[in-house]
């Protein structure tokens, strides 16, 4: 893995805190698949988003304002966001590049909005902070493998879905750990604090020890490193983001099947209808245009096959 992110005169990627460039805190068509509720959610179709739209509200005339789409994302989730040493500059050696399916999707967004897939600020963001960070303004949107589910859509408002995942066990191969299933009792679990993987050892454990600090971590691919070091004997995490965790070392594998069906959306602050439906009319192109399964085959598909389609979208009737 990268040690550090590229900086270029309109891409760039600050810590959390960091100030935008005004010195504010800152904040070919394709068949689709059919989406399905995540089962563990007990709302009505928390998938279901606003209706598209162009039109400019005021949180996206802010952002033309600015000048610049603050997102916020991750930086160490292989295949999806994450900094490659390979495409470093001459001009900053020790930086590198953000890349994956995740900031693909940034830079279509950033593209439709300011005309320029490079005008975008990018924030590094633990998983537990992403809510955190829409809400106080820090982002303006958050695409980093986020499950929309019926309690996050009462704390941030979510475009439809781009993505398709499920919870899934990653443990060494040589381990006797089968899956989500008694196998794990006694067992050291790691996992994302703020992750609905959490959420779900939470609610049923099997005597798995998960909780405190020993085992929970900020950022997902920490509890790779767990794992490679003999502090946790599996873990628990999406499958889209333990597939990039195997291709990474090649003496773990994903046991047992998904327990969960997720999705992933792009969230920002409860309020910015304008910029939800704005969203919502990018991913209709990306979709449409062959560009989602482009980036796929780019960088999901030796790791996650067999995907036809992105999730279809569904809209609410408001």
């Amino acid at each position: 893995m990268a040690v550090a992110c590229a900086v270029t005169a309109t891409a760039v990627l600050l810590p959390l805190t960091a100030r935008d460039d005004g010195g504010h805190s800152a904040p070919v068509r394709q068949s689709v698949a059919r989406a399905v509720p995540a089962k563990a959610d007990t709302c009505k179709d928390p998938e279901a988003s606003l209706r598209p739209s162009a039109a400019d509200g005021p949180t996206v005339a802010r952002i033309k304002q600015r000048g610049k789409l603050i997102a916020g994302v991750d930086q160490n989730s292989f295949r999806w966001g994450y900094r490659n040493p390979a495409t470093s500059t001459l001009e900053n050696p020790a930086t590198s590049n953000l890349e994956g399916f995740d900031i693909d999707l940034v830079r279509a967004i950033a593209e439709d909005i300011l005309g320029d897939p490079n005008a975008v600020i990018y924030r590094a963001i633990p998983t537990n902070q992403r809510i955190e960070a829409l809400q106080k303004d820090k982002v303006d949107i958050v695409v980093r493998t986020m499950t929309i589910n019926c309690k996050r859509i009462e704390q941030v408002a979510f475009s439809t879905a781009y993505f398709q995942a499920g919870q899934q066990v990653l443990a060494p191969k040589a381990s006797k750990i089968t899956g989500y299933d008694s196998s794990l009792r006694g067992k050291k679990i790691c996992t994302a604090k703020g992750s609905t993987a959490y959420d779900a050892l939470k609610a049923k454990s099997f005597g798995a020890l998960f909780d405190g600090d020993r085992y929970t971590v900020p950022n997902q691919l920490d509890c790779l490193v767990r794992l490679q070091l003999g502090l946790a004997d599996a873990v628990v995490t999406d499958n889209a983001l333990a597939a990039g965790q195997a291709a990474q070392d090649p003496a773990v594998e994903l046991k047992g099947r998904p327990f969960t069906t997720e999705y992933y959306g792009v969230a920002t602050k409860l309020g910015n209808d304008d910029l939800v439906r704005r969203v919502n009319k990018v991913l209709d192109g990306y979709r449409a245009s062959g560009a989602w399964m482009r980036a796929y085959q780019k960088w999901l598909a030796t790791d996650l096959p067999r995907i036809s389609a992105p999730p279809a979208p569904k809209y609410r009737d408001n």
